[in-house]
């Protein structure tokens, strides 16, 4: 795909949505239940759409809360739900809705008080915190009314149940097929009251969210010596949901911050195009990120987050933002020899879709390593029962336990992974990119990408019945194949699509959960020719199966 001309240069009018209007159609557009694009879909991360497309409007977020409701029933959770939200323009309405529906239903749902923003990981840390002590009849679970990095007119929703993760996928059918069941139904079963009457209703409890989360961190990262070494670090939450937690982390643990883009806009007019000229908070894109760039050289670090702060980005000086997957290396790296109580048995998880640096770096480290298919879910019950010490995602998602071991949260958590830089720089005296640095220099230098391609829904449905027979290649980019994967080694898992490894490469390629889009990943550790030639058979391999 080729970069947009006005790539990484702040949006123009011409680029905003009308957040009126949008607002307006979340209410006034109605679904056609026929249409498979305008039903509920949950992804990897639940279901996302707009309102201008008929796919995100308060039709489908009554029946996805209603559907919540009824399964809360069915799993005999009785306790609170925690209600977390960003600062899309959809996200409110939608939140509304939910409550409206949830208090409908005798659910006991919990907000931060003063319509305060929740980013994910607050609610995943809040639900863990609440089930430690909890019986089965008292358990807490969750919703997040997010669509993660997506563009200012996309909404999303996902459910978290009690272990704090994301939901596993028979969690999400059954919702799923509820909801649309309702839909179909013309959302006859459906219980709503008036949001007047659900902010009086003592069902409705607002809490401060923020406070618990801020003083747990030290359980966390040594928080300390960030302070103690008096870094300097710059802060862009892209107009995200965490913007009111940075001031009181630095307040409470003493740390030198500056948060250098304090706004916070439905229509993100601030945030610069990203590659492909859309407005997306992604902060793993150097595009998106050009304004917190600016900032390298003024600070010892520099932080970003996506609105829902599931993500991190993380920029050095000199070398500017990191690539996610170097960044996870590097974490893996400091976290293994930096955590003595963490057990020798504890496992390194990591998509199967993350670079190979990881898998070398486990080996010198001798820690078992588990890859497992693209999506959090997968780490969620490691983490919960601490065997899984740290889980990481190439697209700049990761989690990991406290420091005596146990869990801290089951959702990806950018606050925890943009600290944990901070943490390392005070500690070692070297960036993450520093350390990096030095691990190619010792391992090889990793050439890596990734390619979106548009994908029809009769090739996007192919892919989850691939066969690994069907690759009838022996070689790619000139090396033997080792392995022809459709499961993941870690867990045996069904990958929704097909990898293939050799000595020195290996390429991955897998429908996307929530556009009409297959991913092609591919590394080489030879050479950008090399990468460039494993891409291009990698793709006529992938053609060639599908037929």
């Amino acid at each position: 795909m080729a970069t947009h001309k006005r790539a990484g240069l702040i949006a123009e009018q011409k680029d905003l949505v009308n957040i009126p209007k949008l607002v307006s159609l979340y209410y006034r557009l109605k679904p056609n239940v026929e249409d498979v694009t305008q039903q509920v879909t949950f992804g990897t991360s639940g279901h996302r759409g707009s309102a201008v497309n008929s796919s995100f409007n308060e039709a489908h977020i009554v029946a996805i809360a209603q559907a919540v409701a009824d399964y809360r029933i069915q799993a005999n959770i009785t306790g609170q739900l925690i209600l977390g939200i960003d600062t899309h323009a959809l996200s409110q309405p939608a939140a509304i809705s939910v409550i409206e529906v949830l208090v409908a239903n005798g659910v006991k749902v919990v907000i931060h008080k003063n319509d305060g923003f929740t980013p994910t990981p607050v609610v995943s840390h809040a639900i863990i915190c609440a089930n430690k002590n909890q019986s089965d009849q008292a358990l807490v679970d969750g919703l997040i009314v997010t669509p993660s990095h997506n563009p200012p007119q996309d909404g999303g929703i996902k459910y978290n149940p009690p272990h704090g993760g994301p939901a596993e996928g028979e969690i999400t059918n059954w919702i799923q097929d509820k909801a649309n069941a309702y839909l179909a139904n013309n959302l006859i079963g459906v219980k709503q009251i008036s949001y007047q009457d659900a902010l009086v209703s003592e069902l409705l409890t607002e809490k401060d969210l923020i406070t618990p989360y801020v003083e747990d961190l030290a359980n966390v990262i040594d928080m300390q010596a960030i302070a103690d070494s008096k870094i300097k670090l710059g802060i862009d939450p892209l107009g995200g949901s965490g913007i009111d937690y940075w001031q009181p982390i630095a307040a409470h643990y003493g740390i030198d911050l500056t948060v250098v883009n304090q706004s916070v806009d439905p229509s993100f007019a601030f945030m610069p195009l990203d590659k492909d000229g859309k407005i997306r908070m992604d902060c793993s894109s150097p595009y998106a990120m050009a304004g917190l760039l600016k900032h390298k050289d003024n600070f010892d670090l520099c932080l970003g987050n996506d609105p829902d702060f599931d993500r991190h980005g993380i920029v050095c000086p000199g070398s500017g933002l990191m690539n996610p997957n170097h960044f996870l290396a590097v974490a893996i790296d400091y976290l293994v020899t930096h955590r003595p109580m963490w057990t020798a048995e504890m496992v390194i998880g990591k998509t199967l879709v993350s670079s190979a640096m990881i898998d070398k770096v486990c080996a010198l480290l001798n820690k078992q390593m588990a890859e497992v298919p693209v999506g959090f879910k997968w780490f969620v019950d490691g983490l919960a029962n601490s065997e899984f010490a740290f889980g990481g995602e190439e697209s700049a998602g990761a989690a990991f336990l406290r420091k005596d071991g146990s869990t801290w949260c089951t959702d990806k958590d950018g606050f925890i992974l943009c600290l944990l830089a901070a943490e390392i720089l005070a500690v070692t005296g070297k960036t993450p990119q520093q350390r990096y640095d030095e691990l190619e220099a010792q391992f090889g230098k990793s050439y890596y990408q990734r390619i979106d391609s548009p994908v029809s829904l009769e090739d996007k449905a192919k892919f989850s019945k691939i066969d690994a027979k069907a690759i009838t290649a022996d070689t790619l980019a000139g090396d033997s194949i080792l392995q022809k994967l459709t499961h993941a080694p870690g867990n045996n898992a069904a990958i929704g699509g097909i990898k293939v490894v050799t000595d020195n490469g290996w390429f991955a390629v897998r429908p996307s959960g929530t556009e009409a889009l297959f991913k092609l990943y591919a590394e080489s550790f030879v050479s950008e020719a090399h990468l460039a030639t494993l891409l291009a058979e990698a793709q006529a391999i992938v053609a060639d199966a599908l037929k």
